[in-house]
């Protein structure tokens, strides 16, 4: 009896595939998926590593400026020949690496805070990188203007709210390129961003067709020029990227005819908070030696200056209500050096107040306050209006109390936020004190020198980073804030980077970073308004509306196309 099969030249093990894999075309494409994961993980992670090195970062201090003109490209590439399922999966990748490696520091002062920032990014990306893939979609021809318009417009829109995080916004990678961040004190930081993302998005979506007919051995000469739309748009971008140079070459750069003020930045190299009680007295010391050296020097300051909360423990507190004789005795202390002061101080302390309770009782209310002294008479007070989240505020204590409960549990300081836009008078010396986190954002700054501050005094600690990364980059973003309104700025410090910075962003002197210094500055004073002064942030605004229009009339033609 013969067995099936014979005599066809076919066995059982022939006749039916062990698995796919034996299939050559299911090799093949299993071949191509790896291939192609592979190639699309390389670029994602290129583009994210080109982000972290473009901004300042452990290997290169005021980061690579030239880096950020093309670290999106390969993402943008990515994104052009994915799906959007998978561009979802690519911008999670992105997001969550890039602000790893980018923000390593925020781990330093507790490693869920750089785990919660990452995560965030993580699903930020997650759904930008498929509203990129969109974009292309409904607009396969000039859809890298779309690509443009959601990028800028992500950037603004990931500053607002209780998340809001201005770290990593692309224009602020051009901080010591000062021909091209002049444009800030028309636009903001924003229109900085608009010239970096425009070439990226133009190239990702038709350099490589270009190059490709450029290099092809079967045409006998090079691709004929067309006028169209695509050209028209690059020629646009080349005639706005000019002007903006030529602007900034020749926004003021001397300001020797403003009148100037003296001001003293005291950095005393500690961080405050990390410690012990026994240890905010010699924490005074260095900060009334570092004083007392500055008011003997020549030229000697109209203002002194004390970092974030660099004198700890609360002076209106144990100046009034005494709860405690240790923290009495240095706040008495305090007073009584001021007490000898003609020059004015600006100190930063936890403004602690009996004020009425959300629950509705009298308790003490905690502030992140810069106070005026004029000897040792409290002139007034600024309280940080915009909080850092999770660390300083966390405004869910009802609707989320299990999170409150662990925030609670790891030691975070909370903090009411204040609401005044206070500008001090200081002698005639108008300025305003934006508190650490809040120099990062320029809807603030504009707000002071809206209300007439003619110089900007920050105060900050970023110690507790124990990073020069972390220092640079608050520096890189103070720079704008300088040149959006055409005021100097004033940073005093605990650890670095106590500077002073001109109106058109240059820094003028600059304390060496973790050291003891206390530096005196001579800035020059302006009172006149920009155009980013008295508009604030209209270009974001306005990206977005177009960006919005510009997607439901490609949803709406796509949509009326498939019904004939």
């Amino acid at each position: 009896m013969k067995k099936a099969g014979k005599g066809r030249g076919v066995t059982a093990k022939s006749a039916i595939p062990a698995s796919r894999a034996d299939i050559p075309e299911a090799k093949s494409a299993g071949g191509r998926f790896r291939a192609d994961f592979l190639k699309n993980l390389a670029a994602t992670l290129v583009s994210a590593v080109l982000f972290a090195l473009a901004h300042p970062n452990p290997v290169f201090d005021n980061g690579v400026a030239v880096l950020a003109w093309i670290m999106y490209i390969p993402a943008l590439l990515v994104i052009r020949r994915s799906t959007p399922p998978a561009c979802m999966f690519w911008g999670a990748v992105y997001g969550f690496t890039a602000f790893s490696l980018f923000n390593y520091w925020l781990s330093s002062y507790q490693l869920i805070a750089g785990i919660v920032v990452s995560l965030v990014y993580l699903f930020y990306f997650a759904l930008l990188f498929p509203a990129l893939r969109l974009a292309l979609a409904l607009f396969p021809r000039y859809g890298f203007a779309l690509q443009w318009l959601v990028f800028v417009g992500f950037e603004y829109l990931r500053t607002l709210g209780f998340l809001g995080y201005s770290y990593g916004i692309t224009g602020y990678t051009q901080w010591r390129t000062l021909p091209l961040i002049q444009a800030a004190s028309v636009t903001g930081v924003w229109g900085v961003s608009a010239l970096l993302i425009f070439p990226q998005t133009f190239a990702a979506s038709h350099f490589r067709g270009f190059l490709r007919r450029l290099t092809d051995r079967r045409a006998k000469k090079l691709p004929k020029f067309r006028f169209n739309g695509l050209t028209a748009a690059l020629f646009l971008y080349i005639i706005v990227l000019a002007a903006a140079l030529a602007f900034g070459f020749a926004a003021p750069r001397d300001f020797s005819d403003y009148k100037t003020a003296n001001i003293a930045l005291i950095q005393h190299n500690t961080d405050p908070w990390k410690d012990e009680k026994s240890d905010y007295q010699n924490n005074f010391r260095i900060l009334k030696r570092l004083s007392e050296e500055a008011l003997n020097r020549d030229p000697k300051p109209d203002l002194v200056v004390w970092s974030e909360t660099a004198f700890v423990p609360m002076i209106y507190w144990h100046s009034h209500y005494r709860t405690d004789s240790d923290y009495t005795a240095q706040v008495k202390e305090l007073l009584t050096f001021l007490a000898q002061q003609e020059t004015p101080f600006v100190i930063g302390n936890d403004d602690g107040r009996r004020e009425m309770t959300e629950d509705g009782y009298v308790d003490r209310v905690d502030y992140n306050a810069a106070i005026l002294f004029e000897r040792d008479e409290i002139v007034d007070v600024y309280r940080k209006i915009h909080l850092v989240p999770f660390t300083e505020h966390f405004p869910y204590k009802k609707q989320l109390p299990l999170i409150y409960k662990m925030l609670e549990a790891v030691d975070t300081h909370f903090w009411q936020a204040g609401s005044r836009r206070l500008v001090f008078d200081a002698d005639g010396l108008r300025f305003s004190t934006p508190i650490c986190f809040e120099d990062t954002f320029g809807y603030l700054s504009r707000e002071f020198a809206f209300n007439g501050a003619e110089l900007i005094v920050n105060l900050s600690n970023d110690a507790w980073s124990s990073s020069l990364s972390a220092q640079m980059q608050h520096l890189s973003m103070a720079v704008f804030r300088s040149v959006e309104n055409r005021r100097s700025s004033a940073r005093s410090t605990s650890s670095g980077q106590t500077c002073a910075i001109a109106p058109n962003g240059k820094i003028i002197a600059m304390a060496a970073p973790f050291t003891e210094a206390a530096l005196t500055v001579s800035v020059p004073i302006l009172s006149e308004q920009t155009f980013y002064t008295k508009h604030g942030d209209f270009l974001p605004v306005i990206v977005l509306c177009v960006a919005l229009i510009m997607t439901a009339f490609g949803i709406a033609r796509r949509v009326f196309i498939r019904r004939g």
